[in-house]
């Protein structure tokens, strides 16, 4: 029978979690674990732990501590503080390979920029075979469902005259032969595929090894020659433990910062020494050499393989930092197989609730990608892959997902997540349909999630050593309360799952009821005559009401109602827009921008601008003022930033009003403010005349409609959720110009339009982010009024325009917008 679940955390509690799963944790409070050595990540569920791990605090310590107290040389010198470097690598090298439970007997370890860097190795340096009349040469094999990196690796091989054979997953056992051809021979074969997937987490045997090795597998058993095998561990050595006994792979490339969190930039290559000597390589650097001539084609590389593909300097100090990592990972946990067995747990736990939420109409909340039902930790891993789907059985574009979820502090990975392969088979995305998806404008790694309505990409949660009980509640209540129609429903023989290994698909019996229905129903019964609500005094339909300035960027607006007379408030215009808009912006001590974003807290230092003084004024709770003038001195120290990817020429503010920032919002940062020589144009080029720009991030001006808001401010209303007054939305979308235009989002047609005396192009629509759900009064987050505004756009998130100044030329004159202008849309090109 259905019953009641006021609080979805109520459905599964923790202590019936762990009678069930007797993995979790290492022995100890993971709430004190966390709070010792990840700290920094309170208030936040990090669930991309197969982008990267978090490293632990004691590792950096530790780390930093070494350092602090030796002199590590270049290696490459014979100088004590040389040998030692020498020597501290050449140990970390050993104990990578008892990591993996092999010696140097067996294995090298050779040091790359990560397992990208790895992969290129092997593909510039196999010994790839063209075919010959008395055989076929080489073949590059590999499973569709792979890394973009390996299947890169098809480029080298091409060039030099090897095959490509793509292998769906299945066919390497279904077209296994009995009678393979016999291995050997001169010509060198290579076949990869990942330890487990970075798309659905799905493990693959790790005995395709020696089936392919042996010609027993195919495409080995259909192909005569040297078969070698390429084993990506990359995602799979995050949580698992990898036994090189037992799989004795030719080549592994991994990357560090997947196991430890720190440092990145570093991986390896541990190649099979029997594999080693067949290498060729073709260009060689420092260190590298026995012995080379500079005026004749000599060269005799390096006895030692490491030293021989190592190409320069190695770099050290990552490299003595991995001891530190080791250690940290060790002491905390005890061991992989305890990784493993407790990210499975929070894995399946997840898995198994997300894939039994159902909406009101019993129609499934979630859609997962995986091969398995999540009981057997040797075939899965701890990443589960997914896309939302609304309750008409619809997907719900990933980067809707991502954005909210970015809103409450939960940390995803949304896209196809650089494997083509596995995102084709498991979306049902053809050949075409890529092609398709290109000429509509998405690229790999975009935020463009639907394209006719079919899914680009999902979203993945995966994780990590350090992950909680807690941060699986808190994504899976996420996804109760933003994508759930009410009241939920629970797939009750799904649930039991939890309690039996059983993995037999089941039928839905009984379902779970939650909270009452929140699905906001849209209507609306404006009639466009809204008139001036600030002063009260314009009535015509299409009227500039309000004018906002920005001038620190992420910070309060600054409204102009202070000049000439109330109801007809007037300000300046510059050749970048409005004058003084977006001229500042706070930094941190490396120089990167900060936004609300980041830093919710700067919505509530509050700018103003005394023309007549000269002067920018700067208030924040808790804060005594501080002013500026507006205009710096010539003394001021020069440096550069970026906005948007743009390269800018800034000042800096000086120490005075740095010290102010760094002390309300309780870290090192900056003032700065964009230098007057600096010249930064439209990257879209959409305007015609003027397209010089402050430090705003795409346009000009921003223009929004106060019809546009009275239309959402019914549909919050509507939703159940909160209310807003137009007041409070107008802040949220930080608009330079509001008008009240006749009907709701008539604006997103506009192609040019006339304020005043001043001409204006409408470049783009504005794309919204969850900046708009931060409160402008108390910098606190809501889910309000992005879903709305979702819901109401159907994905398409944008609200307001952007303009740009088209009838503005350099000259002695002062232009100037005023509150009260007329607004007449669409005016003729010019």
């Amino acid at each position: 029978m259905a019953s009641h679940c006021p609080d979805y955390k109520e459905i599964y509690r923790f202590d019936h979690f762990t009678e069930l799963w007797e993995h979790y944790g290492y022995g100890g409070d993971m709430q004190e674990l966390r709070l010792q050595e990840f700290g920094r990540v309170k208030g936040i569920t990090y669930l991309d732990h197969a982008g990267t791990t978090l490293f632990p605090e004691s590792q950096i310590k530790g780390f930093y501590q070494d350092i602090a107290r030796n002199i590590y040389g270049n290696p490459h010198s014979l100088n004590p503080s040389s040998k030692l470097t020498h020597d501290t690598v050449e140990r970390v090298r050993y104990r990578i390979l008892e990591h993996f439970n092999t010696s140097p007997e067996e294995y090298t370890v050779i040091f790359t920029a990560g397992s990208t860097a790895a992969l290129r190795l092997v593909a510039d340096s196999f010994p790839w075979s063209p075919p010959a009349a008395e055989e076929p040469g080489s073949s590059f094999c590999y499973l569709t469902d792979n890394h973009t990196s390996v299947v890169g690796i098809r480029g080298a091989a091409a060039k030099l005259g090897a095959t490509t054979l793509p292998v769906l997953p299945q066919h390497v056992e279904t077209r296994a032969r009995d009678a393979p051809w016999a291995t050997g021979g001169d010509v060198c074969h290579l076949f990869c595929y990942p330890a487990q997937s970075n798309f659905s987490g799905r493990k693959y045997p790790l005995s395709y090894v020696k089936g392919i090795q042996g010609g027993r597998l195919y495409p080995a058993c259909d192909r005569q020659g040297q078969w070698m095998v390429l084993l990506d561990a990359a995602s799979f050595v995050s949580c698992s433990s990898l036994d090189l006994q037992e799989c004795p792979a030719d080549f592994i490339p991994i990357s560090f910062y997947k196991i430890f969190g720190f440092p990145t930039g570093l991986g390896a290559l541990l190649v099979r020494n029997r594999a080693a000597v067949l290498l060729r390589k073709g260009y060689f650097g420092g260190g590298t050499a026995a012995a080379y001539l500079a005026e004749e084609d000599y060269f005799v590389p390096a006895s030692n393989v490491s030293s021989r593909f190592e190409d320069g300097t190695i770099s050290f100090l990552d490299i003595i930092s991995l001891h530190h990592g080791f250690d940290s990972l060790y002491r905390i946990t005890g061991s992989m197989f305890k990784i493993q067995m407790h990210t499975f747990g929070l894995a399946r736990y997840t898995y198994i609730h997300l894939s039994s939420l159902l909406h009101c109409n019993k129609q499934p909340v979630a859609q997962i990608y995986c091969e398995n039902d999540f009981q057997d930790p040797s075939r899965q891993g701890a990443i589960i892959n997914f896309n939302l789907l609304n309750s008409h059985g619809s997907v719900v574009g990933y980067s809707l997902v991502d954005r909210l979820a970015s809103l409450f502090n939960i940390h995803v990975r949304t896209g196809c997540f650089c494997n083509t392969g596995a995102c084709q088979i498991f979306l049902g995305i053809s050949d075409q349909n890529i092609k398709h998806n290109l000429e509509a404008g998405h690229v790999c790694g975009d935020n463009i999630d639907l394209v006719d309505g079919r899914p680009t990409g999902s979203v993945r949660v995966s994780f990590g050593y350090m992950t909680t009980f807690e941060d699986c509640q808190n994504f899976l209540s996420f996804v109760v309360n933003c994508f759930v129609d009410k009241p939920l429903r629970m797939h009750e023989e799904r649930l039991t799952h939890l309690k039996t290994a059983d993995s037999s698909p089941r039928s839905p019996t009984s379902e779970r009821h939650n909270a009452p229905d929140l699905t906001p129903s849209f209507t609306s019964n404006l009639n466009g005559e809204e008139g001036v609500i600030k002063n009260g005094q314009i009535k015509d339909s299409q009227t500039l009401t309000n004018i906002f300035i920005y001038p620190i960027k992420s910070c309060a607006a600054f409204e102009v109602v202070t000049y000439i007379r109330p109801y007809e408030c007037e300000w300046p215009l510059g050749n970048r827009g409005l004058q003084y808009d977006r001229t500042w912006m706070v930094v941190n001590e490396n120089g990167v921008c900060l936004s609300q974003k980041r830093e919710p807290r700067l919505c509530l230092i509050q700018p103003s601008i005394s023309l007549a003084s000269n002067m920018l004024h700067i208030q924040a709770p808790g804060m005594m003022s501080i002013s500026m003038p507006l205009e710096d001195p010539l003394e001021m120290k020069t440096s550069q930033s970026k906005v948007c990817g743009d390269r800018v020429q800034t000042v800096d503010c000086g120490d005075e009003v740095a010290s102010w920032f760094s002390g309300f919002l309780g870290k090192p940062c900056h003032l700065i403010r964009q230098s007057p020589e600096s010249t930064r144009d439209m990257k879209k080029g959409l305007g015609q005349g003027m397209t010089s720009l402050s430090l705003v991030n795409e346009a000009q001006y921003l223009l929004i409609n106060r019809a546009s808001v009275a239309l959402l401010q019914e549909c919050i209303s509507s939703s159940g959720l909160g209310t807003f007054d137009a007041l409070q939305l107008i802040k949220r979308f930080r608009a330079n110009l509001v008008i009240s235009g006749a009907c709701p989002f008539e604006e997103d047609d506009w192609s040019n339009l006339k304020i005043g005396e001043m001409l204006f192009q409408v470049a783009c629509r504005c794309a919204r982010c969850h900046m708009i759900c931060i409160d402008p009064e108390t910098g606190s987050r809501t889910q309000e009024p992005l879903k709305s505004l979702t819901d109401f756009k159907k994905g398409k998130v944008t609200f307001g325009v952007y303009l740009l100044q088209r009838s503005m030329e350099c000259s002695s004159a002062t232009f100037m917008l005023s509150v009260g202008n007329s607004v007449h849309p669409d005016m003729p090109s010019i």
